[in-house]
């Protein structure tokens, strides 16, 4: 059972497993979609968050340029097998997690504060 505190050391340290093997296998680009053929090194996976059971994994990417980033996302989502196959050859784990990939947003909120917080009139203080 999960706690109110957010995810457990294990999950923490799964999560960041399952990002390195996910990172490196970007990085190879061993892919039948041409989407990933051509794109697959501008991906960039800056977190892998995994569900209290270790079943289900969701890798959050960002496409560096913003090229093709929904037909990037689809391919990634499309080819995930292939990822999970790769999890269970380098990862010694009971069940082998089902990933999705999703599109990290967190960057464009960071970027949309930041604008926000550099429109604000600048006050002295004495």
């Amino acid at each position: 059972m999960q706690n109110k505190q957010g995810p457990s050391q294990r999950q923490l340290r799964v999560g960041e497993q399952l990002r390195h093997v996910i990172s490196e296998t970007l990085q190879r680009g061993h892919f039948d979609d041409a989407a990933l053929l051509d794109d697959a090194h501008n991906v960039s996976v800056s977190e892998v968050r995994v569900s209290p059971d270790l079943k289900n994994a969701s890798a959050y990417v960002v496409v560096l340029g913003d090229r093709n980033t929904d037909n990037i996302l689809h391919a990634l989502n499309e080819t995930a097998y292939y990822f999970q196959k790769e999890i269970s050859h380098k990862l010694n784990l009971k069940f082998t997690p089902r990933v999705k990939f999703v599109i990290d947003q967190s960057f464009d909120e960071a970027q949309r504060i930041e604008s926000i917080l550099d429109s604000l009139p600048e006050t002295k203080h004495r």
